[in-house]
């Protein structure tokens, strides 16, 4: 028995318990992970004497050996930033930070936005303690924009709150100051069918199988493109109105106000009948939120939140684009449903206008694109003060559906959550929880109460769903290290 060993017998203390496996890096050296545990552990017996007769540094590992932590964080340095590409929504990038004591934070870009966004920020966060969050978020903050532009930020800051809260063993939602919940509301898109039979088998299977107990649809004027009479100057701009792909001057890419489409009222009842067989399904005890119209103007619009008041709707979706406050001020001040936007908001200060000309009833971040989990939180708390709601809109992978689920416990005045996944299969199998609870189970998310978001990868998952152009499973990114200009906004 060594002269350690038999000081700790007097003590009647034990061997330390081993070390904690969760959430550590399976490359992270066992004896180097060892070291650290034994470092920075705290509490336990008070020193008196013994500490002249022994290496402080031993006897505090020794006598607090009970207390669990992951790492030394004030030690922990930003070592790389990784990344793979799963083929969810699209294309949805995954970003792994890792660091010298093995530990890991992980985060995600936006949904179908590049992952260049977050890789060209590692050279500024490169060697920095990650627990500093706040401060490494005010250094790269800069190099976000709008929509998919805010993806980088916002998925560096997931992963360095995922790594703080492993590095003091606590739940991310914990570190924002607390929870108010510990189930988290999920809303649901409405499928879509090819009959009104099949659309109520659906409806059914989302409220009694899945549990959900809010739904959002899509009712766009092309629903009623075809309908002869329904549509003025629509032709004009192509026959599918296709929303999402074409060229800058394509009806994708031309702003609602400019494109001189009218609905007309044979229009409207067409794309009203919709929510009417929504509501015939699920009654007026489930909330219906709405979204993704088409492009046309405030006045369109304005005509079209009328015509379906008498359904009460819970929100009107992006009806025109967020910038535009006054007309959303218009819009709120003469519809009695609440008017909603958002999704493509980056920063608190992207919202304020909207929150303080009381243009908006609800406002829904997209905390991959809002900058992150405690950016949308402060997005939440600014529009509580305002006596402003908040849902969260959300189209990723379990990473930042974690991210969201963390954020939405923590703010006080938050409705619901997206989930933009339900029937896919595999989407749950990409991570496990580390407290071996479901991501979700009967319409509402779990709020883990285990350390940094709650989660770890399944490798063999992951890599059967990788883009297939970019076969790429977190190897290392050196060609990312270096700072090649002076980033400084002021002189």
């Amino acid at each position: 028995m060594t002269p350690s060993q038999r000081f700790l017998t007097k003590l009647g203390l034990k061997d330390p318990v081993p070390e904690q496996e969760n959430n550590v890096h399976p490359n992270t050296d066992r004896n180097s992970r060892r070291s650290f545990l034994k470092r920075t552990t705290l509490g336990g017996i008070a020193l008196g004497t013994a500490s002249a007769l022994w290496p402080v540094e031993d006897l505090i590992a020794q006598t607090t050996q009970k207390v669990s932590r992951y790492s030394n964080p004030s030690d922990l340095r930003i070592t790389d930033m990784r990344y793979c590409i799963i083929q969810n929504v699209g294309r949805t990038p995954i970003i792994r930070i890792d660091t010298n004591q093995g530990i890991y934070g992980l985060g995600e870009v936006r949904d179908g936005a590049d992952e260049r966004y977050a890789l060209m920020l590692k050279s500024r966060i490169l060697n920095q303690n990650p627990c500093n969050v706040e401060m490494l978020f005010k250094t790269v903050r800069q190099f976000g924009g709008h929509a998919r532009q805010g993806g980088g930020v916002s998925a560096v800051e997931m992963a360095l709150w995922d790594l703080c809260g492993k590095a003091y063993n606590v739940p991310v939602w914990q570190l924002l100051g607390g929870r108010y919940r510990d189930k988290v509301r999920i809303y649901a898109d409405t499928p879509e069918a090819r009959t009104f039979d099949e659309f109520k088998a659906k409806i059914k299977h989302r409220l009694e199988d899945q549990g959900m107990t809010w739904l959002k649809l899509d009712i766009s004027i092309g629903e009623v493109k075809d309908m002869e009479g329904a549509l003025v100057n629509s032709k004009f701009w192509g026959s599918n109105l296709a929303q999402w792909r074409g060229g800058y001057m394509d009806y994708a890419n031309i702003k609602h106000p400019f494109t001189a489409i009218q609905i007309t009222e044979k229009g409207l009842d067409g794309m009203a009948r919709i929510v009417s067989d929504v509501r015939s399904v699920v009654g007026y005890e489930i909330p219906i939120s709405s979204d993704h119209y088409g492009h046309f103007d405030m006045n369109n619009a304005i005509r079209w939140g009328k015509k379906v008041e008498p359904f009460r709707l819970a929100w009107l979706e992006d009806m025109v684009p967020w910038e535009f406050t006054d007309q959303y001020k218009k819009m709120s001040d003469v519809l009695e449903t609440p008017v909603l936007t958002g999704e493509d908001i980056y920063l608190l200060n992207g919202f304020k206008p909207l929150i303080d000309a009381g243009a908006v009833d609800i406002v829904h971040p997209d905390l991959a694109t809002a900058g992150g989990i405690l950016e949308t939180k402060r997005i939440g708390d600014y529009a509580e003060e305002k006596g402003v709601a908040m849902a969260m809109h959300f189209a990723g992978s379990p990473v930042s559906f974690m991210a969201n689920v963390h954020c939405a416990a923590a703010t006080q005045n938050f409705l619901a959550l997206e989930h933009h996944s339900l029937d896919n299969a595999w989407w749950e199998t990409l991570v496990k929880t580390l407290d071996g609870k479901k991501l979700f189970e009967k319409g509402f998310a779990n709020v883990p109460n285990t350390p940094g978001l709650g989660i770890e990868l399944v490798e063999e998952e992951i890599k059967k769903h990788l883009l297939p152009t970019n076969k790429t499973y977190f190897a290392p990114t050196p060609e990312w290290n270096d700072i090649r200009s002076h980033d400084r906004l002021w002189s």
